[in-house]
């Protein structure tokens, strides 16, 4: 009889092109396994361990109720699990992460002493981060060459086979945990998790993909993919989104947009640290307000309590929903980091908990992208109007009056000051934490002493 191969599912949960799957299942029967790593789930947050959890629980099911969850130091449990069913491979989708990294490293190692394989077939990315450099064999620092160069190198690769879940031979469960209930404090209103709802997201997305241009900055508006948490768990992959895009403009922005996620994941492969430290490292020297005032700021800022209404909207939608439309949430970070003058990492810390799409490339390069730490140094003196990118994205209030229901009565309207200067958003109440006005000036003698 064939020794059975182990399937490590981790950022792929699902049975369509999934290479590591495809290639256990040629080599014959599978045991799949799922691995509950407390070094990943503590930080997680609980809208994300829940949609786990959901994915996982719809896994199980395309897999005929056999997948084995067991909890632990990934290391003790992959090769216990190989040895237990007499495996001589284990087969998984290559990690790129830090720890990902890291944590592989160790399985492989504690495999090989086992004289069992660690197969790595496919991973969550169109183009593996890592395998593109510039001219002079440099990593990318910037996104446009980066984009051109992995457009070249052809990103839309060829799917796995289709696998139809009847014809994979899945032994017979060996003992296996339960999927744990969802995490208290998890948001009811999160995406419906899994394989099958990903592909209707995908479907919807890809109907809809002509008129993405014109409405993917209406935070009103329906009218971004809503793939980021399916992307997340590998419950889509990003080729199954290329090969249903066209030419033309709206097309080619959403293939740009995965083309970000996977240059950030490229700029985290080639630099681990920038996770946790600015990319520019002179950005250190950065002054970010501390104490009691900082704390009570930042607070507000979280609660969605600044008298910003498009800030206090987006705050209380990641809250609500464990999701923030992309255009609030570089308004929500410039706010936090030029407005409050707080350290980006408490924010892209923030983020994380609550987000169900926390990815922590695409999260903490995107917060250093608008500190102006991280790939482009524009961004620094680039100052979100929190007044002016409502009037502009948000004309008539909808999505304010979704979020910020106390505004439901008021008249909101833009208007001018009697002196010459900015629009501000006539509300009564509450008043704004700070003056966005002189808190940019501020914001830019902070950056001009760190570029001095």
């Amino acid at each position: 009889m064939t020794s059975p191969s182990v399937v490590w599912f981790r950022r792929d949960l699902r049975i369509d092109d999934n290479p590591a799957l495809a290639a256990a299942v040629a080599d014959g029967p599978v045991v799949p396994l799922f691995v509950l790593d407390d070094r990943l789930r503590a930080p997680s947050g609980p809208n994300r361990v829940a949609f786990l959890y959901g994915c996982l629980r719809q896994l199980d099911g395309s897999l005929g109720g056999r997948l084995v969850l067991r909890t632990g130091r990934p290391a003790e449990v992959v090769r216990a699990l190989a040895q237990e069913v007499g495996a001589t491979a284990v087969h998984a989708a290559a990690d790129f992460g830090p720890y990902g990294r890291r944590r592989d490293e160790e399985v492989e190692r504690e495999l090989d002493a086992a004289g069992i394989e660690l197969v790595r077939t496919g991973s969550p990315y169109a183009i593996e981060p890592g395998s593109l450099v510039t001219k002079t064999g440099t990593p990318f620092r910037v996104f446009s060459p980066f984009y051109r160069a992995w457009k070249a190198r052809g990103a839309a690769t060829a799917a796995a086979p289709a696998l139809d879940p009847a014809t994979i031979e899945v032994v017979d469960r060996p003992p296996s945990e339960s999927i744990p209930d969802d995490p208290a404090g998890a948001s009811p209103n999160l995406p419906v998790p899994g394989e099958a709802a990903g592909r209707e997201r995908l479907r919807r997305a890809l109907v809809g993909a002509d008129g993405y241009e014109a409405v993917r900055n209406d935070p009103a508006a329906d009218g971004t993919t809503r793939l980021s948490p399916y992307l997340k768990y590998g419950c889509v992959h990003p080729r199954q989104v290329l090969a249903g895009l066209g030419r033309s403009t709206s097309h080619e922005r959403l293939r740009m947009e995965l083309a970000w996620r996977e240059f950030y994941a490229d700029v985290l492969w080639h630099h681990p640290e920038s996770a946790r430290e600015p990319l520019q490292e002179h950005m250190a020297a950065m002054r970010t307000d501390r104490g009691p005032e900082a704390d009570e700021r930042f607070a507000a800022w979280a609660a969605g309590r600044t008298g910003y209404p498009i800030v206090d909207a987006g705050m209380r939608q990641l809250v609500a929903e464990g999701w923030m439309h992309n255009r609030v949430r570089m308004i929500v970070a410039s706010f936090l980091v030029k407005d409050l003058h707080l350290d980006w990492q408490r924010g892209a810390r923030h983020f994380l908990h609550h987000l169900v799409d926390g990815d922590l490339a695409s999260n903490n390069h995107g917060w250093q992208w608008v500190a102006g730490t991280g790939t482009d140094p524009a961004p620094s003196f680039r100052v979100f109007n929190p007044v002016l990118q409502g009037e502009k994205f948000d004309p008539d209030g909808v999505y304010v009056r979704r979020y910020v229901p106390e505004l439901a009565g008021i008249d909101i309207r833009f208007v001018h000051h009697p002196w010459d200067g900015p629009p501000d958003l006539f509300i009564d109440d509450p008043a704004p934490i700070v003056d966005h006005a002189a808190e940019r000036g501020e914001a830019l003698r902070r950056y001009a002493e760190v570029k001095r």
